[in-house]
């Protein structure tokens, strides 16, 4: 009785956190995405991608607006998360670049090796299962005279604030769609086979500094 008991408790909880995830985490997301500091930060990073573009991670479709139409081709998007994914497809409704958007996680992407100019990862790596699969798996998909372009949160330089993220992503990943506050960015992505040419970071305005470090740049297959 009481393994049965046990068994309808997890089963519960499931469900709920299965709401929680399409109801609540999926609303914050594409809210919390679309903040002007968040914006004006994605208008430095995605307006640089050429060519044929992979967007891994493309939530709600916030970054679609930059995407330059003089310099774009297509691009490929994809995200684990169907509520995002319809949000996104809105986005791109009235876009003139050709979207092509789907299901798929970063850690096994559906394309054959060298098959885009530019691969953009924003806020994406804070929330994947491995990080170094998925940059792994960027640097596969790029061609050789490709580009990486990253606008990501992750682990704060300041060292008592290092102690609090470490203490919030104790509970934060588990309300938060898996999002990780203390992820390192840039070491991950020098350790996978790219060479990061330009880079900038800083806190984003009006934001907790526990949530808000932030670090973005260009990055070439090494």
């Amino acid at each position: 009785m009481e393994g049965a008991q046990r068994g309808l408790v997890r089963h519960v909880g499931a469900s709920v956190m299965g709401l929680w995830e399409r109801h609540v985490v999926s609303r914050v997301i594409a809210c919390g995405g679309c903040l002007p500091p968040v914006m004006e930060r994605r208008a430095k990073v995605v307006p640089l991608a050429q060519g044929s573009v992979l967007e891994i991670g493309c939530g709600a479709g916030a970054n679609f607006r930059f995407y330059d139409s003089g310099r774009v081709s297509s691009v490929d998007a994809i995200d684990p998360s169907p509520e995002l994914l319809q949000r996104a497809r809105d986005a791109a409704s009235d876009n003139a670049i050709d979207f092509r958007l789907g299901p798929g996680v970063g850690e096994s992407l559906p394309f054959a090796d060298e098959s885009f100019d530019s691969v953009v990862l924003t806020f994406t790596l804070c929330s994947v299962g491995n990080p170094s699969d998925v940059l792994r798996e960027a640097r596969r998909v790029l061609k050789p005279t490709g580009k990486l372009l990253f606008l990501e949160h992750g682990l704060s330089p300041d060292r008592g604030l290092q102690r609090w993220q470490r203490r919030v992503d104790h509970v934060w990943p588990a309300l938060m769609g898996n999002c990780h506050l203390s992820r390192a960015i840039t070491p991950p992505i020098r350790a996978n086979g790219f060479e990061i040419i330009r880079s900038d970071s800083g806190y984003v305005d009006k934001t907790p500094r526990f949530l808000g470090w932030m670090e973005w740049g260009e990055a070439i297959v090494a």
